[in-house]
């Protein structure tokens, strides 16, 4: 099957599972997912299913990066803030979508992978950046969006002060998707589903793998 065709086929695979705008499911029909695949798994690359990728980490299921897009309400957004960027394919979904991501990886291998297959696709509006999460990306704020792409029991108050007034925080928190979006004096709260991620880790200095 012809790439173009495929990718086409796979945007549909997820379009009959979800609700999305067209801006997202065109999305997932323009970014070459066989990019991001895990050397071993080439025959799932239009697989729904969540795949392994070391040190730990795994490339999260379309569905769930669908979901995570959905709920992060990106489409125009200005800029947005991704904390656990992994293989780059949620950033790369993302930057078809928004007009700038920053994305941060505490693992610095997969900062470094990430990094080459934005070169590739020549997604020149993704910046990535090695370090811990936690700290946010305070030259580049305020977001107009922040995703947290791994599992953390709080948000951290650097990110918080990182999200511009009237933003959206998406982040996996006990096991819940949840959506914060800034107000003047806080924050509206939402719960939106389950959701399984791995956890959001610190310590980037031993993290070199």
């Amino acid at each position: 099957m012809p790439l173009d065709r495929a990718h086409a086929v796979f945007a549909q695979a997820i379009a009959e599972k979800l609700t999305l705008s067209q801006n997202t499911l065109n999305a997932f029909a323009e970014v070459d997912r066989s990019l991001f695949i895990p050397p071993g798994f080439e025959r799932m690359t239009y697989s729904l299913d969540a795949l392994p990728m070391g040190a730990n980490q795994w490339l999260s299921s379309p569905l769930t990066v669908a979901k995570m897009t959905s709920s992060l309400q990106a489409e125009n957004a200005d800029s947005v803030l991704e904390i656990g960027c992994g293989s780059g394919y949620q950033a790369a979904i993302l930057s078809r979508v928004a007009r700038r991501v920053f994305t941060i990886e505490r693992v610095e291998r997969l900062a470094i992978q990430a990094k080459a297959r934005f070169r590739t696709l020549n997604y020149l509006n993704i910046n990535v950046r090695f370090d811990d999460g936690h700290n946010g990306w305070k030259i580049y704020a305020p977001f107009d969006r922040i995703l947290l792409s791994c599992e953390t029991k709080a948000v951290s108050p650097a990110l918080l002060d990182q999200l511009a007034i009237n933003g959206v925080l998406v982040a996996p928190i006990g096991g819940k998707i949840t959506r914060l979006t800034k107000r003047g004096g806080g924050f509206y709260k939402e719960i939106l589903g389950e959701c399984s991620f791995v956890p959001m880790l610190e310590n980037v200095e031993n993290d070199r793998r």
